[in-house]
C-alpha cells in the first residue's frame, strides 16, 4: 500500500505541482484541441501553433493572477 501511495503522490506532484490552476488550464486547452481533432477538418500545423500559443497564454495569465498585488 505504501508503494501505491508513493506512486500517486509522485504523479500528483509531477503533474499538478504547486499550482493547480496551470494544470487545469493546460488540461482545458488540450481537451479543446482533442475535440477539434475528433471533429476533423483542421490544419495540423495551424492547430499545433494555436495550441502552443494557447498553452503559453494560459500559463502567462495564471502567473499574472498569482503575482498581482493583494488589496488589503
Amino acid at each position: 500500500m505504501a508503494f501505491l501511495k508513493g506512486f500517486v503522490d509522485f504523479w500528483y506532484d509531477f503533474l499538478i505541482g504547486d499550482d493547480w490552476k496551470i494544470a487545469a488550464g493546460v488540461t482545458a486547452v488540450l481537451a479543446v484541441g482533442a475535440a477539434i481533432v475528433v471533429a476533423g477538418g483542421y490544419n495540423s500545423h495551424l492547430l499545433t501553433a494555436l495550441l502552443a500559443v494557447a498553452i503559453a497564454a494560459t500559463f502567462t495569465l495564471t502567473l499574472l493572477i498569482d503575482v498581482r498585488p493583494r488589496k488589503e
